[in-house]
């Protein structure tokens, strides 16, 4: 039997995923239903299926977020899609706090919404990505310089909740991205493959960054991506504790507090369109 589902597509910095209400609609399969949907021949067209629930301790968490991405695979944390689902919620009247407590598989994550004309719309939102781990041998297991079919990249493993692996570059414009960020992301050094990010700085604080991201491939944009971005860059001494992530599909503020050692995220959310969809029930 088949059920008609709603769905939102909603993009961060061009980072598109679609939106579906599970208070609403059962998936009972996401796996299979983020591949489908995500084909842009075939399908809808994104980077991944992301759905909105309960969250399992409604004392800590208003909501919850799930993410597929568009190979299948459940990512653990995604900071543009975090930002647009605090878009939606508040667009949308399911809630009217400017501050959300979203669930996530990697912690509860605070969005505090930027509004704007008579508080109706949210301009954008700012995410406490808490605090960045340097070390997880279940993601990262060395070394620090990895090969790729005959080029050497060194870099620093960075976990957002999900792992990333920044690398700087020289020719961040015309490095074939596909091509290395496909071989590094299964690298025997991630039991978990990985999140590849290159990057180059471009001017004071200002990052310009290129994403291969795990499960999903090259994206316009990646918001734990631009976050492990900036602290490798403070760590390395590239920039400051801010700097300004410059992606493919928008720019995006981070800061790594000195206060608290959280990394703070703030950039644009939007809606795409809205349509109906079948899905096996």
């Amino acid at each position: 039997m088949k059920e008609t589902v709603h769905f939102t597509k909603m993009q961060g910095a061009g980072n598109d995923y679609i939106y579906v209400d599970t208070q609403q609609y059962d998936i009972p399969d996401p796996e299979k239903a983020a591949i489908a949907w995500s084909a842009y021949h075939t399908g809808i067209g994104s980077d991944g299926l992301v759905l909105i629930g309960k969250p399992q301790d409604g004392r800590r968490a208003d909501y919850s977020m799930r993410i597929f991405n568009a190979d299948g695979s459940e990512a653990m944390m995604c900071g543009n899609a975090s930002r647009c689902i605090g878009k939606y919620l508040y667009e949308k009247g399911l809630t009217q706090k400017d501050t959300i407590r979203l669930e996530t598989l990697s912690g509860i994550k605070i969005l505090k919404l930027h509004l704007q004309d008579n508080k109706k719309v949210v301009e954008s939102v700012t995410v406490d990505m808490l605090k960045p781990k340097l070390e997880n041998p279940e993601q990262f297991i060395g070394p620090s310089v990895l090969e790729a079919d005959g080029r050497k990249f060194e870099g620093t493993y960075v976990c957002m909740g999900n792992p990333h692996f920044v690398t700087f570059v020289d020719d961040i414009d015309t490095i074939d991205i596909a091509h290395y960020g496909k071989i590094l992301e299964r690298d025997k050094a991630f039991p978990q493959r990985c999140n590849i990010e290159f990057a180059q700085v471009t001017d004071t604080d200002v990052i310009r960054t290129r994403v291969w991201e795990r499960g999903s491939g090259i994206t316009m944009a990646c918001g734990t991506g631009a976050c492990a971005t900036a602290v490798a860059a403070a760590l390395t001494k590239r920039a400051g504790r801010k700097s300004s992530i410059v992606m493919d599909g928008g720019t995006l503020e981070i800061e790594y507090s000195e206060a608290d050692d959280h990394v703070y995220m703030t950039g644009p959310a939007a809606f795409a369109f809205e349509g109906e969809i079948q899905v096996e029930v």
